[in-house]
Order: C-alpha cells, then structure tokens, then sequence
C-alpha cells in the first residue's frame, strides 16, 4: 500500500486549503483513514479520521473548520481545511487504520503517506 498526500503549501490566515491523499490497493473502502499533523519541535498529533462507513472523527482544535471526507472510488481521502491559524502550520501526514475503524491513536495506523506542509502566515 502506498499513499500520496498532496495539497500543502502556503496561505494566509483564515484561508482554505484542501488536502488529497491517494492509495493504492484495491481494499481502500475496508480501511479508516486518517490525518494527523506534526508542527516543528512537537510530535505528531491527530487530527481526522472518517472510518469504512463514513463516520467521523475530529480533534478538539481543528471541529468546525475542518471537514475530512472519502471517495472510495477513487481511493482518494480529503481533508478541507478552513478558517485557518498560524497555530495549523505543520507537516499533514495521511494514514491508513489496520482494520475498519480506527481514531486518534498512531498505533492504530498501518501506513502512512509522506506528508504535505502547510504553512499559515498571519
């Protein structure tokens, strides 16, 4: 399995990004997915998951302005980001759950893509 996340860059406080992350495999739909995101100097730390059914999961600092969703036939996984703070500056890593569901723990992951930076200036 391998996962290629994309989207990362630079915007200004209170803009939007979108982040994609692309599996390959043919049992993408099986699986959780996940983000999570490490800022320099700390570790890293979850941020969405959404699991086989399409049920949600969000960190307490990102409700409300992050949106992660899945479109199973294109195995592909999105993270919609909005409202965003200095504070969201940060490596993004996608992540695949070892079963069908799966939340805030690493241990919980078996794969993970390379990780896309974004960068929110104020």
């Amino acid at each position: 399995v391998q996962l290629q996340a994309s989207g990362g860059g630079l915007v200004q406080a209170g803009g939007s990004l979108r982040l994609s992350c692309a599996a390959s495999g043919d049992t993408f739909g099986d699986h959780a997915m996940g983000w999570f995101r490490q800022a320099p100097g700390k570790e890293r730390e979850f941020v969405a998951a959404i699991m086989w059914n399409a049920s949600t999961d969000y960190a307490d600092s990102v409700k409300g302005r992050f949106a992660i969703s899945r479109d199973n036939a294109k195995n592909t996984v999105y993270l919609q980001m909005n409202s965003l703070t200095p504070e969201d500056t940060a490596v993004y890593y996608c992540a695949r759950g070892s079963t069908y569901f799966a939340r805030e723990n690493l241990n919980e992951y078996d794969f993970w893509g390379q990780g896309t930076l974004v960068t929110v200036s104020s």
